[in-house]
């Protein structure tokens, strides 16, 4: 077995914020259960069992939501017991936490530190964009209480990273959000595409990304991030990275930027499993982790196809001249083209504007780092 990759939900869907356009609300409900309740420690200790018995190499566990945080601090202090109790093979372990921020206090940010867990921090820009989107249970602003989760973790020395959903408002006021995100310090990015609700038709709701919004929000971000790289003071944006690495021959560790999908394991609270987090309904689970073997889950993904889909670009698409750096994009995001036989990304003309203006500069700072590394 390769090194394993496990996305776990704790909460299921489960959140105390209510975001206007949250996609994991969207999939719940289209499923038969929509809430799986809170993830048992028999089911953590079963998933981290059979996954790092099978691993070779590594093995990293993401934790998301819903709302993670929600299961306690005490379940991922079992979790990290687990772990330890089970690595026969001495694998290099790994985690990270996907959170919105607005549980952390400080025995959060003290347990986070000592066992070296990487932090995705939800913010959406500025104060007011944030707060558009971004509502508590009950409602009312979160920002400020976000931004005290950053400075808490700041202060307690743990490494984390800021997750920002691309809405048209992002989109349009990006260059406010990077001079905002650069005062704060805020030097490692990632920068998610908003997804519309699945089987409705794109572009519709008040926070929808269109293709021609996102190819100019790509084109601003790297025109600043290019600056910043000409002055040595860029910030990390995973995408402009993982394209800068494609250019190098490098294989991107973002998924939605290989291609294909990979193999991912995603499991819900009840122990059930997914090929991805973007897929999981009914018609896409392929096991679970108390009733099946890791072979098992592995076969189901094989029987229904899933990897093999995402590899059914139409022969406009993979004729592209950026399809060697653009690869189709992300599965969630491609529409299935009957007449042509393939799926296209929905995003497809964004991409071109952004390619076709940007393109070259990334190939520069390829070459730049080639001859900086002989």
């Amino acid at each position: 077995m390769p090194p394993l990759s496990v996305l776990m939900k704790p909460s299921s869907g489960m959140c105390n914020m209510r975001c206007d356009y949250c996609f994991y609300c969207d999939e719940a409900k289209k499923r038969e259960e929509e809430s799986r309740g809170f993830m048992t420690e028999q089911t953590l200790k079963n998933v981290i069992r059979k996954t790092m018995l099978r691993a070779e190499g590594s093995v990293s566990y993401a934790y998301q939501g819903g709302e993670p945080t929600l299961r306690g601090l005490d379940f991922f202090r079992k979790a990290v017991e687990y772990q330890k109790q089970y690595n026969k093979n001495r694998l290099r372990v790994d985690n990270a936490l996907q959170t919105n921020g607005y549980a952390l206090d400080e025995d959060w940010c003290r347990f986070l530190k000592e066992n070296h867990f990487l932090v995705g921090l939800s913010v959406d820009g500025t104060e007011e964009i944030h707060d558009s989107y971004r509502h508590s249970a009950g409602g009312s602003a979160t920002y400020s209480r976000i931004l005290h989760s950053a400075e808490l973790m700041e202060r307690c020395g743990v490494d984390f990273n800021i997750l920002t959903v691309v809405t048209r408002k992002v989109a349009a006021h990006i260059e406010e959000i990077y001079e905002e995100y650069r005062r704060r310090g805020w030097m490692y990015q990632q920068y998610i595409a908003c997804l519309d609700p699945l089987g409705e038709e794109r572009g519709k709701n008040e926070y929808s990304l269109l293709p021609e919004q996102y190819g100019k929000f790509l084109t601003d971000l790297f025109d600043l991030w290019y600056q910043d790289w000409k002055k040595g003071r860029q910030p990390y944006i995973r995408q402009f990275e993982n394209y800068v690495g494609i250019l190098l021959g490098y294989w991107p560790e973002a998924c939605d930027q290989r291609g294909t999908c990979g193999i991912q394991t995603v499991v819900e609270a009840d122990g059930s499993v997914y090929p991805c987090d973007f897929y999981m309904l009914d018609e896409y689970c392929l096991g679970n982790f108390n009733e099946n073997r890791l072979e098992d889950i592995d076969r189901a993904r094989r029987e229904i196809g899933f990897i093999e889909r995402s590899e059914k670009l139409t022969d406009a698409c993979r004729k592209c001249p950026y399809f060697q750096i653009c690869r189709g994009g992300c599965q969630r995001n491609r529409e299935f083209n009957g007449q042509l036989g393939g799926y296209e990304n929905y995003f497809c003309q964004g991409y071109r504007m952004f390619f076709g203006s940007c393109l070259e500069r990334m190939q520069e700072i390829a070459k730049s780092l080639r001859e900086q590394n002989g």
